[in-house]
């Protein structure tokens, strides 16, 4: 079975299993502020298995691709979203549960403006912008006990860019 993985671009269908992709796509669900402002109503479930949720900043690295992929992780008691704080591109990776540890993963490459919530207990990959300044506001679980599984992968996988057909 190959190792590699191509990068898809992120799709409300192809990440559906996952969690759900944030971003203002169609008309706004609401007009607001004297219809100054179009609000993109509910689009993503919190789900928390205590605990509060809380909204932190993270600074990732920016990486390249090819990309090797050697851990994957979890969190078992909250979803997790993820917004950058830019246009830039982002890749995101998850996989499906198998018996406990991560099934064959799939990866995306963000489109500008999108941002992703991932499922409770979704297997994901780490943060990985593409570009700088990877600054992303992320709303997740803030509360007692554990709530990271990490799965070394070896081998690992190496991530390519999708190739665009001509």
């Amino acid at each position: 079975m190959s190792r590699t993985i191509a990068a898809q671009p992120l799709t409300q269908a192809g990440f559906a299993p996952f969690g759900e992709v944030l971003e203002a796509a169609g008309a706004p669900d609401r007009i607001i502020n004297r219809g100054l402002c179009g609000r993109f109503h509910d689009r993503a479930g919190l789900d928390f298995g205590d605990g509060r949720a809380g909204i932190s900043l993270f600074q990732a690295v920016p990486r390249t691709l090819p990309l090797e992929l050697d851990l994957l992780e979890r969190h078992p008691e909250g979803s997790q979203a993820f917004v950058p704080m830019g246009p830039e591109p982002f890749l995101v990776v998850v996989a499906p549960d198998d018996g406990g540890v991560p099934g064959r993963p799939l990866a995306f490459v963000t489109a500008p403006g999108q941002g992703i919530n991932l499922r409770r207990g979704t297997w994901h990959g780490v943060l990985t912008p593409l570009h700088p300044p990877g600054l992303f506001a992320v709303i997740d679980r803030i509360g007692p006990g554990a709530n990271l599984q990490e799965h070394d992968i070896n081998p690992p996988y190496t991530i390519t860019q999708t190739r665009t057909p001509k």
